[in-house]
């Protein structure tokens, strides 16, 4: 089993920066994937950047430029920073990892872009 938990969320004005912070805890030996979703109020869940256990990236074009993933094995956390937030921004973001034979979703950490 593997479990997930974000923080860092929170309430910010346009152009401020936000870290999330994903806590992977459990059997998570071997190559893995951890992703980070967001969902806003009456849309679909969309997925907005992971990285492998070799460290590559991928991000989608809206968050380019903006938002960096990166993670510390050491700690079993995985961070998304979030630069120059946008209303559009505004979401659940939320931690999925995803490894040998495991897929676990956290609960989703409340991010708020006012303008």
């Amino acid at each position: 089993q593997v479990q997930v938990a974000e923080s860092g969320g929170g309430s910010v004005q346009a152009g401020g920066s936000l870290r999330l912070s994903c806590a992977v805890s459990g059997s998570t030996s071997g190559f893995n994937v951890v992703a980070w979703y967001r969902q806003a109020p009456g849309k679909q869940r969309e997925s907005v950047a992971d990285i492998s256990s070799f460290g590559i990236t991928k991000y989608d074009e809206s968050v380019k430029g903006r938002f960096t993933i990166s993670r510390d094995d050491a700690k079993n956390m995985v961070y998304l920073e979030m630069n120059n937030l946008k209303p559009e921004d505004t979401a659940v973001y939320i931690c999925r990892y995803v490894g040998q034979d495991r897929d676990s979703w956290g609960q989703g950490t409340q991010v708020t872009v006012s303008s």
